[in-house]
């Protein structure tokens, strides 16, 4: 009778701890499902309205680099004096203006590199090597920076309450440069009162990032246009000024001689 007592009793603590080990394994389904039902959900709902958040501020982060970088290298090294070239013809007159290729192609190379090395430099988070005012990252969290999270958005952003945008878990944004930055120069002509033009300089950059959350990435195109140089063209007084005539104006020729 002990006997069979005790297989009695090792059979119900044996069919009490399989259903134990059923219910830890059950919960543990349940609760990897769950986890996998939340993450599809910020996925499809949260990360779209958090990838646009951190695009804004990826594109305004690197759009001010830029600028300071183009800046800094047309204060140093373009002048633009040297920038034009200006053929007149027999009687002194101007017949065509054109851009030196040389200091063109040197200041577009030396405008590339210095911002693709700043915007590497924060990708990393090396920015004590970041030369371009000690200004620039003023607004930004240095400590984060040296993490290579250029900034850190909350949560609550999802909601689009003003109330509610700073609560909740912090969520690091970093960036990455992919393929190449591409840069060119282009030029407007307008009329500046008599016989005369003004040319305005422009160089145009094209860069290439992805904005990384710990969720999901995306990757953004920033275009960045920055003026560089302004120039007025003098041309030859004419010996008549005519200013245009509507129906109640007499013909006149007012010699400027």
């Amino acid at each position: 009778m002990k006997k069979k007592m005790s297989l009695r009793k090792k059979i119900l603590l044996n069919n009490s701890k399989n259903r134990n080990i059923n219910k830890i394994l059950i919960i543990f389904i349940l609760v990897f499902i769950t986890i996998v039902i939340v993450f599809n959900y910020i996925n499809h709902k949260i990360s779209p309205i958090l990838l646009n958040y951190a695009e804004v501020e990826t594109k305004k982060i690197a759009s001010l680099i830029i600028s300071k970088a183009i800046n800094q290298e047309v204060s140093e090294s373009l002048d633009v004096d040297k920038l034009f070239i200006i053929s007149k013809d027999d009687k002194g007159e101007i017949s065509t203006i054109d851009f030196d290729p040389v200091i063109v192609n040197k200041f577009l190379l030396q405008a590339i590199n210095t911002v693709q090395t700043n915007l590497k430099n924060l990708e990393n988070g090396n920015i004590d090597e970041i030369n371009l005012g000690e200004n620039v990252l003023l607004n930004y969290d240095q400590e984060n920076l040296k993490k290579g999270v250029f900034f850190e958005m909350p949560m609550g952003v999802v909601f689009n309450n003003v109330l509610l945008a700073n609560v909740g878990p912090k969520i690091p944004v970093r960036f990455r440069l992919i393929g190449d930055i591409i840069a060119n120069i282009e030029s407007k002509v307008t009329n500046y009162g008599i016989n005369n033009a003004l040319i305005e300089v422009t160089i145009k950059l094209v860069l290439n990032e992805r904005v990384i959350l710990p969720v999901t990435s995306k990757s953004i195109t920033v275009f960045v246009n920055i003026p560089i140089a302004l120039k007025i063209i003098q041309g030859t007084v004419p010996n008549y000024y005519f200013n245009g005539l509507n129906n109640s104006s007499p013909i006149l020729k007012i010699p400027m001689e």
